[in-house]
C-alpha cells in the first residue's frame, strides 16, 4: 500500500516543517509515504469562499487516480483513538488497497466536488488547527499507526 498527503500551500514555519521531516525519515521504514504540497490558489481576495474551493477541488482532482481511497481530514469526520486510527489503516491493507490518499483542504474546507468523491472522512480533533499543524499531526499520527501495528514501545496505552 501507499499513502499520499496531499495539501494546500506550503508550510512557512520551519519548526513544523522539521518535525514533519523527522516523521517522514522515520516512515520510510514502514511504508511508502509522500506528501504533495499543491500550489495556494493565486488571488484569492478576489474569489468567493465557494470559488477557491472550486480551484482547490481542480487541483486535488489533477492528483487524484480513480482508483484511489481517498479520505478528508475533515472536522465532521469521524474521530479515533491512535489504536483505532492503527487499525482502520491495517484493515484497509488487509482488504488490498493499493493507495489511500487523504486530502487537508484550505481554509474554508472542501468543495461539494471533493466531498462526493471522497470515501471517508477522517477528524484529527475537534478542535480547530493551522493548515500546516495539522500535517505535522497527521504524520505522526500516521507513524504512530504503523508503531502500534508492529507492536513497537512508541505508543503507550
Amino acid at each position: 500500500m501507499k499513502i499520499t498527503l496531499l495539501c494546500i500551500g506550503k508550510t512557512d514555519d520551519k519548526f513544523i516543517q522539521e518535525g514533519i521531516d523527522k516523521y517522514l525519515k522515520r516512515l520510510k521504514h514502514y511504508i511508502n509515504f509522500n506528501i504533495i504540497v499543491l500550489p495556494d490558489v493565486k488571488n484569492v481576495k478576489n474569489l468567493s469562499e465557494d470559488q477557491q474551493k472550486d480551484k482547490e477541488a481542480e487541483l486535488f482532482n489533477k492528483n487524484i487516480q480513480s482508483t484511489d481511497f481517498v479520505i478528508l481530514l475533515d472536522e465532521h469526520g469521524k474521530e479515533f483513538r491512535s489504536i483505532e486510527f492503527s487499525d482502520f489503516l491495517q484493515k484497509k491493507m488487509v482488504a488490498s488497497v493499493q493507495h489511500l490518499v487523504f486530502l487537508i483542504g484550505g481554509p474554508y474546507g472542501f468543495a461539494d466536488e471533493i466531498k462526493q468523491r471522497s470515501n471517508s472522512l477522517i477528524s484529527l480533533s475537534k478542535m480547530t488547527f493551522s493548515h500546516q499543524m495539522v500535517r505535522l499531526f497527521f504524520v505522526e499520527q500516521i507513524y504512530r499507526a504503523f508503531t502500534i501495528m508492529k507492536g513497537e514501545p512508541y505508543h503507550h496505552e
